[in-house]
């Protein structure tokens, strides 16, 4: 059987896109997913986007597997990519889209609406970070507490760490010089880490101005990737937290930047980014 699919990526952080509207249950198993985001054997992606039919009132349903087959609760870059994805979808019958246009996505991180803006980028509504310990999950605080530049000890050196959630687990840490951090090493200890019992993503940031942050992520369950937008929201909120950053700020990434707005109206976070389509293709099962 031969299954249609779309590769898209936001900024270089790359994904399969998959039509799963026909159905409720994933129309791929974890074994061909990670078959499937192998880069010498498959495709190559950071994950597998299944775009399904919306629940209580939404519109659509996303639900994305890692490349380890993990399946994380959201993904910033991904859901930018899912919104071009579901805009060509529709405009298959050869009805425009008219721009700006949003869609209310379910995901297991919530309700996630991005909006496909008139110049080609994506805006989304990430909602509001989850600060207190007990629902990021961390132990490194009380439950009820937030946790902000507290210290981790992991390879043999005590890191300040500011953890946030936006729905999936952040750890972030502040450094001098970005591009000095051994992620193949560093990673998986943080991800791994006793502390965090879901595991966790991490990023490495270093403050350029108050409205300009670099960054380098080691996602849980991709490893390192060229961009994480719920991590570049989650540093941004770190940045506010510990009092090093604006509320609006460019996030570089290294496939490319990101605009990352926390709203002091209404305490939700704001992320535009673009997404590309590489190429559309089937694979055999």
């Amino acid at each position: 059987m031969a299954i249609a699919f779309s590769k898209y990526h936001g900024l270089g952080n790359d994904f399969v896109l998959v039509d799963n509207r026909h159905q409720s249950d994933l129309i791929l198993t974890q074994a061909q997913v990670i078959k499937w985001c192998d880069r010498n054997f498959g495709i190559g992606a950071d994950g597998v986007i299944f775009t399904l039919p919306g629940q209580d009132g939404t519109d659509y349903t996303m639900r994305i597997l890692n490349s380890d087959g993990s399946e994380p609760e959201m993904c910033g870059n991904g859901i930018r990519c899912l919104a071009q994805f579901i805009a060509a979808l529709e405009s298959r019958g050869g009805q425009p889209i008219e721009l700006p246009k949003a869609y209310a996505v379910q995901t297991l991180a919530g309700i996630i609406t991005p909006t496909l803006q008139p110049d080609g980028q994506v805006t989304v509504d990430m909602g509001e970070p989850i600060l207190l310990a007990g629902n990021i999950p961390t132990t490194l605080s009380a439950a009820e507490q937030q946790v902000v530049q507290q210290p981790l000890d992991v390879a043999a050196q005590t890191w300040e760490v500011t953890c946030v959630s936006m729905g999936n687990p952040h750890c972030i840490t502040f450094v001098s010089d970005v591009a000095a951090i051994d992620l193949a090493q560093l990673g998986p200890q943080f991800e791994h880490h006793s502390v965090f019992p879901q595991r966790t993503n991490t990023e490495f940031i270093e403050i350029v101005a108050r409205d300009y942050l670099k960054m380098r992520v080691w996602e849980r369950g991709a490893g390192a990737t060229l961009a994480c937008g719920t991590g570049a929201c989650a540093s941004l909120v770190a940045g506010v937290l510990t009092e090093q950053c604006d509320r609006t700020a460019t996030v570089e990434l290294p496939g490319g930047p990101l605009l990352i707005e926390w709203s002091a109206q209404n305490n939700r976070v704001y992320m535009t980014g673009p997404a590309e389509k590489v190429f559309s293709g089937q694979m055999e099962q």
